[in-house]
């Protein structure tokens, strides 16, 4: 970690209006919905997907109103007697926001400005960020600019920023937090389905894309990602050893013992092959049996089932391919 010692300030503070137009777009595809919606009733602007409701300074609508009634109130600073410009207002409010517990600024004797680490010092935090793929709806791009974590209830905000600015350097824009908590399971079961977490969505000055999942490459890196990670991890010899296994400790030993045979042995087509084979045996003699007995009523002789059933052939289970 770099703030052991002493480290350049980087320009921790990056104005809206010096962001990619994406990275406004994803402040404003991550506002809340009632918001979104209480800003289209009033304006009577709807936002279309990948575009943004910020003005040219950066501003949100909200933000923009903010402005407007402090200046009207003379709740503004003011420079050579003039109110500041909303850029200026807006730049100040993000100063606020943006601060870093823990680091206070220093000034080297070169006269160099540089960020310094106070108070206690901690060493392998005993916390776990979880990367998660963003949730994108259907027929729309991944977005860059946003990143989803699962963390740890007990999170703030502050910490978040803290965590990525001083371990990663990754730069936040905004940090849009929620919990997850377990539904209460049916009455007479102790189990719950599962955990109550914590998600926080963060905003990023610099995109960030996601590794792609098998299913969205294409066919040649797809095929490719797949022969690198059965070279390196070796999983499906892995499992088909780890079958094998279970088979010879549950089906005997020596002469006797289960002969596993991978291609056909415990395929869920081998097993359906079977199911349909016995079956079909099933109706044969099903069919067989009625066709007796209709033979003997035309002839007006009486059905002796018991001696019927005796000179019927028995069902007979076709052989398992897979024992021998």
């Amino acid at each position: 970690m770099q703030a052991l010692g002493l480290r350049r300030l980087p320009s921790s503070v990056r104005h809206y209006a010096t962001l990619p137009h994406g990275a406004l777009a994803a402040r404003t595809a991550s506002t809340p919905l009632a918001v979104r919606e209480r800003r289209s009733k009033k304006s009577g602007i709807t936002v279309a997907p990948g575009e943004t409701d910020a003005n040219p300074t950066g501003l949100t609508p909200t933000e923009v109103a903010r402005y407007t009634r402090l200046k009207a109130l003379g709740q503004l600073p003011q420079v050579n007697g003039k109110v500041i410009s909303p850029s200026q207002w807006s730049r100040q409010v993000n100063v606020r926001r943006s601060r870093i517990r823990g680091f206070q600024k220093a000034t080297t004797e070169s006269g160099r400005e540089v960020v310094k680490a106070v108070g206690q010092r901690v060493y392998l935090p005993n916390i776990i960020f979880k990367l998660v793929r963003n949730h994108t709806l259907e027929g729309e791009p991944y977005n860059p600019y946003e990143a989803t974590f699962r963390i740890p209830k007990s999170i703030t905000k502050t910490d978040i920023r803290s965590y990525l600015d001083a371990v990663y350097g990754v730069k936040t824009t905004y940090i849009r937090t929620d919990n997850y908590y377990t539904p209460t399971p049916p009455h007479g079961r102790q189990e719950k389905t599962h955990k109550s977490y914590k998600r926080a969505v963060v905003g990023l000055s610099e995109p960030f894309y996601y590794p792609h999942r098998l299913e969205d490459m294409p066919t040649e890196a797809k095929q490719k990602r797949e022969q690198w990670i059965e070279q390196e991890f070796a999983i499906k010899k892995i499992e088909q050893d780890r079958r094998e296994e279970i088979l010879r400790k549950t089906l005997g030993h020596g002469s006797a013992a289960f002969r596993f045979r991978p291609e056909n042995a415990t395929k869920r087509s081998h097993i359906l092959r079977l199911v349909t084979d016995r079956k079909l045996a099933r109706e044969q003699l099903v069919s067989k049996y009625a066709k007796d007995i209709q033979e003997k009523r035309a002839e007006g002789a009486d059905v002796d089932y018991q001696l019927l059933a005796k000179s019927s052939t028995k069902i007979e289970a076709p052989k398992d391919s897979s024992s021998s």
